[in-house]
C-alpha cells in the first residue's frame, strides 16, 4: 500500500489527459470523494452477493480511490497507519 501510495503522490504532476490519478487529483477532494463512496457501496454489495473474486475487485478499487482522496487532501497514507497504530489494542479496535 505504500507503493501505491507514492505512485499516486507521482502522478499529481502527470497530464490528466494522460493518467485517470491525475485526473481524480486535478479536481481536488470532490471527484475521488466521490469515486470512494460509490466502490464503497459496490464493495458491500459484493460481499453481499458477488464472488469472493468480485468482492477482491472492488475492495482493490476502494483501497485506491480512498489513497487517491488521501493524497488529493495532502494526507499522507502513514499518517493512517499512526491512527491505527494508535488505537491498536484499544477498546476502539
Amino acid at each position: 500500500l505504500g507503493a501505491l501510495a507514492a505512485t499516486i503522490r507521482q502522478r499529481r504532476g502527470a497530464d490528466p489527459a494522460a493518467s485517470y490519478t491525475a485526473s481524480l487529483l486535478a479536481a481536488g477532494a470532490a471527484r475521488p470523494g466521490q469515486k470512494v463512496i460509490e466502490e464503497a457501496g459496490e464493495t458491500v454489495v459484493a460481499a453481499l452477493t458477488g464472488t469472493d473474486d468480485e468482492l477482491a475487485g472492488e475492495a482493490a478499487d476502494l483501497v485506491y480511490h480512498l489513497l487517491v482522496l488521501l493524497a488529493a487532501r495532502d494526507v499522507p497514507f502513514g499518517r493512517v497507519l499512526d491512527v491505527l497504530d494508535a488505537r491498536r489494542g484499544g477498546s476502539g479496535a
